[in-house]
This record gives structure tokens, C-alpha cells and sequence, in this order.
């Protein structure tokens, strides 16, 4: 710090990182609800989130779920039932162990999620027409790193 209080070398970078991400998560949060009512309108926001993981991973338990998103198993289970109440999830039999349930996207929720994921897309490609390609996927990648590197740290 210097001596009329600003911040100085790697305190700087990861103040502007924190100021920045915060902005970009305040309004990630504030599209989630958006994006969920847009799927469904009794849908929470969070719940978008399990749709964009069911359709890209397919049917999974429920607690991979949990623990892919670091939520407790009543919070996983509450959200899921919501879910399947809304015709957007189905639970079915694991054919690996009969034991045990799998969580799968229904049709319904793959075509509502799928227009509304379209739509996000084409917002995006929109908001970064400006950039080169190669900065998009140098963001994508960098943002993907830093995804990889916190679900290490929490596994």
C-alpha cells in the first residue's frame, strides 16, 4: 500500500478481480432469474442451473448434483422436487444399481431449456460482437480454469 492508501502490485490486481467478479456475479444472479422465469415462471432461479448440468452432463443422482454445486441434500432434493412437480425433470431407475435413482431432463424441460438457452447465446454473441473470437474462447478458457480449479478445492 502506498503511503496515501492505495493499493499497490498483486493487492491491486485481486482487488480490480474481486470489484469485477462481484459486478459479473450480481448480474449472472440477477439473468439466472430471468433466464428460470423465461424456462418457466414458477421456476427459482437456481434451479436453472440444474437444467444447464442435466442437459449437458444427462440423467445423474441426486447428490453428484449436490456436490457438483456444493448445496446440502435437502437443498438438492427440495429444488429437484420442484422441478419434477413443474414436468421439467424425471426421476427414473439407475440401471448401474437398482438402488439407486437418476434425475434426467424430461422432453418438456430439454425444449423449454433449449429455446431459452438459445436465446441466451444469441444475447451473448450479441454483447461481444466487438471482441475477437480468439479473446472468447481465451475467456472461456480462463473462466473454465478457474471453475476446474475451485471445484478441486471443494472436492
Amino acid at each position: 500500500m502506498t503511503a496515501d492508501g492505495e493499493q499497490t502490485g498483486v493487492d491491486h490486481v485481486f482487488l480490480s478481480l474481486e470489484r469485477e467478479l462481484a459486478v459479473f456475479l450480481r448480474r449472472a444472479r440477477a439473468s439466472s432469474g430471468e433466464l428460470a422465469r423465461e424456462v418457466h415462471p414458477d421456476l427459482e432461479p437456481a434451479a436453472y442451473g440444474l437444467l444447464v448440468r442435466l442437459a449437458d452432463a444427462g440423467a445423474q443422482r441426486a447428490t453428484e448434483l449436490a456436490a457438483f454445486f456444493g448445496v446440502g441434500k435437502a437443498t438438492m432434493s427440495r429444488q429437484l422436487h420442484v422441478l419434477e412437480k413443474l414436468g421439467l425433470v424425471a426421476r427414473e431407475p439407475d440401471p448401474a444399481d437398482g438402488r439407486a435413482v437418476l434425475v434426467r431432463i424430461t422432453d418438456e424441460g430439454r425444449e423449454r431449456f433449449t429455446r431459452v438457452r438459445t436465446a441466451r447465446r444469441a444475447r451473448y454473441a450479441r454483447r461481444l460482437a466487438a471482441w475477437d473470437p480468439a479473446e472468447v474462447a481465451e475467456l472461456a478458457r480462463l473462466l473454465h480454469r478457474l471453475n476446474a480449479e475451485q471445484e478441486g478445492e471443494e472436492g
